[in-house]
C-alpha cells in the first residue's frame, strides 16, 4: 500500500513538472500582450472593460501607484462583499430562511468580506446554513476570481522588478488584473467546473432536496451551484468552500480524481510562474532552481505527513491492530490523497482542505502548521508564492555574499542595505501577526472563549494554527476552535490584512528599488543563481528563518502533544 501511495505522490510531482513549461510560457504571453486565440476572441471585451473603468492599460505605474491600485481593488472588493452579505436576507433565491440558521452579524460579514478579498477565504460559518446561493455566486465566487488575479498581478510586478533596469515602472495593475481573469482564470475555471460536474459535483440553483435513506429515514440534502466556487477556489489558491465541510463534502469534491485535479489546479500555476520568471529574466536556470527548491520542500512535506499519519498511535496498546490514521477523514480518498491534499493546501495559500485538520495526529498537524509558517514558498499562492521565495532568495544572496566576501547580487541586481531591509521586514510580518495575536487570544477571556474540548497543548496549537492560516492567507482551521465571535472575527481579519497588504506593499517597494537600478552584467563574481549550491543556501535560509521565528511555538504545541501521548 505504501508503494502505491508514494507512486501517487511521484505521479503528482511528475505532472506538475510536465505542466510547468507550457503554463509558464502561456503566462508570459498573457502579460507581454499576446494571449493568442483567446485574446482575439475576448479582446473587445477587455477593451470595453478598460473604457468602462476609465483606465489606460498602456499607462505604466511606479511601485507606489501599483500598490495603491492593488490596495484599492482589495478594499473595493471588501466593501462590496460586506454590503452584499449584510443585505442577503432581503435578496431572492434559495435556500429559504428556514435553512439559514447562522445569523449574519456585522463582525462575521466584515470577517468574511476581508477573508475573500484577501484570498484567505477563512470561514467562521458553514455556507449551507448561512448564505444564499446568489451571495455564494455573485459574492464569493466572483471574489475568488478577483483575489486570484490581484495576487497574480503582484507576482508579475515583482518579476518585472528583476527584469527592468533604470526605470520606476512596474507595469499597469489594471491591465495585469483584467488579463489574469479573462485569459487565464476564467477559461480554466470553466473547464475545471465542468470536470467536477462530470465527476458528480453539485451545480444546481435550487433549495434543499428531501430524500429517504435506505433505512427509511428522512434527510434534507443541501444543494447549490458548488462546482463554480470549487473550481476558482483552487485555481486562484483561495480555498474556502460552498459547504461547511469544504473539500470533505461529496458534492463539492466527489471522487479521488476530482481531488487529484483540484490539487493540480492549486499547484500548477504557481509552479509555472517559476518558468515565467526564468524566461522573462533570461535566466531559465534560475527559474528551474526556484522550482527545484519548491519541489524539495513539497516532497519533504509529503514524506513527513505520510509518516506521521501512517505511524502507530502511542495512545493505543501494541496488541491493537492499526492501519493509517483515517479518523475524521474521507475513506474515499484514503491516506495518499488525504496527505496530498494536506500538503498542497497548507503549502499554498489555499484552505481547500479535504480532511479536517483537527483529525490529524499532533505531528501531522504540526507539518501542516509548519508549511503555513514557511510563508507559502513551496508552490504557494498564485503570484504571492513566487514573491515569498524570491524574498527569501534576496536574504540568501545577502548571507552568502557576507560569507564569501562578495558584493551581494542576484541576476544582475545589487542587493544592498535597503533591499535587505525590505526583505527582512517582509519576513517579520508573519511572526508579528501570528505571535502577537496568539498571545492576545490566549491571555484574554474573549480569546479563550473560542476554545472548547481538546484541552492543553492542542488548544495552544489551535490558536497558533488559526492565526498562521490567516496571516498566510490560507484559510484552514482546526475544528476545536469556535471562531464566530467579535473577538475572533476582528482579530483574524487583522491577521489577514497584514498577510495581504503589508507584505504586498513591501514586495512592491522592493520591486521598485530593483527596477530603478542599472542591471549589472553577469561575471565570474556573480552569484550562480541556477546552481545546486545556491539552491541549498536558499533552502537553508527558508528553514532557518522559519525555525528562528517559530521553533518554540512548534515545540510547545505539536511536538509536546506528540511526546505526551500514552
Amino acid at each position: 500500500m505504501a508503494v502505491l501511495d508514494f507512486a501517487q505522490y511521484a505521479l503528482f510531482l511528475l505532472l506538475v513538472l510536465l505542466a510547468t513549461v507550457p503554463a509558464g510560457r502561456y503566462m508570459e504571453r498573457i502579460f507581454t500582450g499576446d494571449a493568442g486565440l483567446l485574446e482575439r476572441m475576448l479582446g473587445p471585451l477587455e477593451r470595453g472593460i478598460y473604457r468602462l473603468m476609465g483606465v489606460d492599460p498602456r499607462a505604466e505605474m511606479d511601485w507606489r501607484a501599483y500598490t495603491w491600485a492593488f490596495t484599492l481593488a482589495g478594499l473595493a472588493g471588501t466593501a462590496g462583499l460586506f454590503g452584499l452579505l449584510m443585505l442577503q436576507r432581503i435578496l431572492p433565491g434559495p435556500p429559504s430562511d428556514a435553512y439559514l440558521s447562522t445569523p449574519m452579524t456585522w463582525d462575521l460579514a466584515l470577517n468574511t468580506a476581508v477573508s475573500f478579498a484577501t484570498g484567505t477565504t477563512w470561514q467562521a460559518y458553514s455556507g449551507e446554513t448561512t448564505l444564499r446561493h446568489g451571495v455564494q455566486m455573485l459574492g464569493l465566487t466572483t471574489q475568488g476570481f478577483l483575489a486570484g488575479s490581484t495576487g497574480l498581478a503582484l507576482g508579475m510586478a515583482f518579476i518585472r522588478g528583476f527584469v527592468r533596469s533604470r526605470t520606476r515602472h512596474l507595469g499597469n495593475f489594471w491591465s495585469d488584473f483584467i488579463r489574469s481573469v479573462l485569459y487565464l482564470l476564467l477559461p480554466l475555471a470553466v473547464l475545471l467546473a465542468l470536470a467536477l460536474v462530470a465527476q458528480g459535483g453539485a451545480m444546481a440553483f435550487r433549495d434543499h432536496l428531501a430524500l429517504t435513506t435506505v433505512r427509511g429515514n428522512a434527510q434534507l440534502l443541501a444543494l447549490g451551484p458548488a462546482a463554480a466556487l470549487e473550481a476558482i477556489k483552487n485555481l486562484g489558491t483561495n480555498g474556502g468552500g460552498f459547504f461547511g465541510a469544504n473539500g470533505d463534502h461529496p458534492l463539492a469534491n466527489p471522487t479521488p480524481l476530482s481531488n487529484f485535479l483540484g490539487m493540480l489546479a492549486i499547484v500548477v500555476l504557481p509552479a509555472g510562474l517559476t518558468h515565467t520568471f526564468g524566461r522573462m529574466t533570461g535566466r531559465r536556470d534560475a527559474g528551474w532552481m526556484l522550482f527545484a527548491v519548491m519541489a524539495v520542500i513539497f516532497a519533504l512535506g509529503l514524506g513527513g505527513l505520510h509518516w506521521a499519519e501512517a505511524a502507530r498511535s502511542p495512545a493505543l496498546p501494541a496488541s491493537v491492530a492499526q492501519g493509517p490514521n483515517l479518523e475524521g477523514k474521507e475513506v474515499r480518498f484514503g491516506l495518499a490523497q488525504t496527505v496530498l491534499a494536506g500538503v498542497a493546501t497548507s503549502n499554498g495559500a489555499c484552505g481547500s482542505s479535504a480532511a479536517q485538520p483537527e483529525s490529524f495526529s499532533p505531528l501531522g498537524g504540526g507539518v501542516l502548521l509548519f508549511n503555513m509558517l514557511l510563508g507559502e514558498v513551496a508552490f504557494g499562492g498564485l503570484g504571492t508564492g513566487l514573491v515569498g521565495l524570491l524574498m527569501a532568495a534576496v536574504v540568501a544572496v545577502f548571507l552568502a555574499g557576507l560569507m564569501v566576501g562578495r558584493s551581494p547580487e542576484y541576476l544582475g541586481n545589487a542587493i544592498g542595505a535597503s533591499e535587505v531591509r525590505l526583505a527582512i521586514l517582509y519576513a517579520l510580518v508573519m511572526p508579528l501577526a501570528v505571535l502577537s495575536l496568539s498571545a492576545l487570544a490566549l491571555c484574554t477571556a474573549a480569546g479563550r472563549a473560542g476554545l472548547s474540548g481538546n484541552p492543553g497543548m492542542r488548544q495552544f496549537t489551535e490558536v497558533v494554527f488559526a492565526y498562521a492560516s490567516c496571516a498566510a492567507n490560507n484559510g484552514q482551521a482546526m475544528g476545536g476552535l469556535s471562531a464566530n465571535s467579535p473577538f475572533w472575527n476582528l482579530s483574524t481579519a487583522v491577521a489577514m490584512l497584514m498577510g495581504r497588504f503589508a507584505t504586498g506593499a513591501l514586495a512592491f517597494a522592493l520591486a521598485g528599488a530593483l527596477a530603478a537600478q542599472r542591471r549589472r552584467p553577469q561575471g565570474p563574481g556573480s552569484m550562480p543563481a541556477g546552481s545546486m549550491g545556491f539552491g541549498c543556501i536558499l533552502l537553508f535560509t527558508v528553514v532557518l528563518v522559519t525555525g528562528l521565528s517559530f521553533l518554540p511555538v512548534l515545540v510547545l504545541g505539536p511536538v509536546a502533544e506528540q511526546v505526551t501521548l500514552k
